[in-house]
């Protein structure tokens, strides 16, 4: 199954507008169905345009409550594209607009494909601007979006095809990995597969970790992390632990000493004062309840600090500024709109201890998809792959392997139908000296219709982060905890190579 370059899916965006074919009233026909609180507001076939088919575009809303506005779109591939499979594309952070990209690029892969703008409509995604008095669109974002547009969309495919499809798949990565995780807790018979991305499953916890962050860079006026400061770390993190292509294969493995960068007579571009030291920590380490010490979530791992997308867009924000940093955006909105209903209410003012128990008590069922209890998704049949970039500066890897270990703890043995892949080098979702690519999509499908567990997934790092340029390397991704190791023969950009080996103890 091919990988859509994104170049090709934006090009494919831009022409849409005007490739809709005369109507053939067949799909056209579609805006007169009646679903139960659904609305139709467009059918129309849209013509072929590589690398996509000919497909049948259909956008509606649904509208459970009378403060209830989901917007979503579906994409239904025409006579002799479609491969009988249906894909449901996750958002990306408060979401607000429906995925459109996910969209073409299933539907280039012959999926008919459905998303959703998660009940709002806001072209900021760090916004929550939107949730301030309005408890039911706060559901809608949380979980229940989800479910309208899973329900509609599948009505509208067997109407259009007079067949159900054959499986049914959800993808998604960041907020995107927290809905396939929610689908599988909350929905278990809805999807037989999921592939849950970089997963922001954790939601109070993460921002109480984002919280952390911004106040140990503000702590005194010389905490901050310069992008000068951020390169000097990943330097010194790759120098201790990192291999030969710059990359940190094994952050469990890694025991990084950051105390080696320490000033020894006064500030200089090279070296890390006290203050910052003590910042860096805070955030390696994460947070935790001052009065029990117990963990509230992972910290950040070593690698990737002074990257492009790095630390510094995420957690420390460009201009020196931190309020700049998307992860203090995030947590201020979600704080002033939903938990405190303060527009003004100042971050630094979080403590954590009252104020997370709070929060995880009356917004974490609505947001967070953290129970370990998957027993009614494994009885269904289904099947679950997570991923998470080791690198990624905006949601802790580390909490992905703390989940998947709480399911082992609650369910035992877990490889029959849930597998995690942690991904050396990989920022937010992509990006980073890591791979930019994995093949998750057909690894699941493999999995679900003929029982072939991946015990790897193939990852690959194209030159320029660009899927349409030449591959650089390859590298596969073994099953955790189990890791890639070069056979110390082969080509080490080539996936050959490698074999998956038990952890270091």
């Amino acid at each position: 199954m091919k990988i859509l370059a994104w170049g090709a899916i934006i090009a494919a965006v831009a022409v849409l507008s005007v490739e809709a074919q005369p109507s053939t009233g067949r799909c056209e026909a579609l805006a007169g169905l009646k679903l139960p609180q659904v609305a139709i507001t467009q059918a129309v076939t849209i013509a072929a345009h590589a690398p996509l088919p000919a497909y049948c575009k259909i956008l509606g809303s649904a509208h459970p409550t009378s403060d209830s506005d989901i917007r979503f779109e579906v994409a239904i591939p025409e006579e002799g594209a479609w491969n009988g499979r249906y894909l449901q594309v996750g958002n990306g952070g408060f979401a607000g607009v429906i995925p459109e990209a996910g969209i073409l690029s299933g539907l280039a892969q012959g999926y008919a494909v459905a998303g959703t703008d998660d009940g709002h409509q806001d072209t900021n995604n760090t916004d929550a601007s939107w949730a301030l008095g309005h408890p039911e669109k706060q559901i809608d974002f949380g979980y229940r979006a989800l479910k309208e547009t899973t329900d509609a969309a599948k009505a509208i495919i067997q109407t259009y095809r007079g067949s159900a499809p054959r499986f049914s798949y959800f993808q998604g990565c960041s907020d995107g990995g927290r809905e396939a995780l929610m689908e599988a807790q909350r929905y278990p018979k809805d999807f037989d597969g999921i592939i849950a991305g970089d997963p922001a499953n954790n939601w109070i916890h993460l921002f109480a970790g984002a919280a952390w962050g911004y106040q140990a860079l503000t702590a005194t006026p010389g905490s901050y992390l310069t992008a000068e400061k951020l390169k000097l770390i990943e330097a010194e993190a790759v120098k201790q632990c990192g291999e030969q292509d710059g990359v940190i294969e094994d952050p469990l493995s890694c025991r990084f000493k950051p105390e080696k960068l320490l000033c020894r007579a006064g500030d200089n571009p090279s070296c890390l004062t006290k203050a910052q030291l003590t910042a860096l920590r805070k955030i390696y380490d994460g947070p935790r309840n001052p009065r029990t010490g117990e963990k509230i979530i992972a910290g950040f791992s070593p690698g990737g600090e002074g990257e492009v997308n790095g630390w510094e867009r995420w957690i420390t924000g460009e201009g020196n500024d931190p309020k700049q940093a998307l992860i203090y955006q995030f947590v201020s909105n979600f704080f002033r709109y939903v938990v405190r209903d303060e527009p003004d209410f100042d971050v630094t003012r979080i403590n954590f201890d009252g104020d997370i128990a709070a929060a995880d008590k009356k917004f974490g069922p609505i947001f967070s998809s953290y129970d370990p209890d998957l027993s009614a998704f494994r009885s269904h049949g289904g099947k679950l792959i997570q991923y998470h970039g080791w690198a990624d500066p905006a949601i802790p890897a580390l909490d992905s392997v703390d989940y998947y270990r709480l399911v082992q703890k609650k369910m035992g043995p877990t490889e029959g139908f849930y597998r995690l892949f942690m991904v050396p080098g990989m920022l937010h979702c992509r990006g980073g000296p890591g791979p930019n690519a994995i093949a998750a999509l057909p690894a699941l499908a493999s999995w679900v219709e003929h029982n072939k567990a991946p015990d790897f997934l193939v990852a690959t790092k194209y030159q320029g982060d660009d899927p349409a340029a030449p591959v650089v390397r390859q590298r596969p991704l073994c099953s955790f905890p189990a890791r890639a190791a070069w056979d110390g023969r082969g080509d080490r950009s080539k996936l050959e190579s490698y074999r998956c080996v038990a952890p270091r103890l």
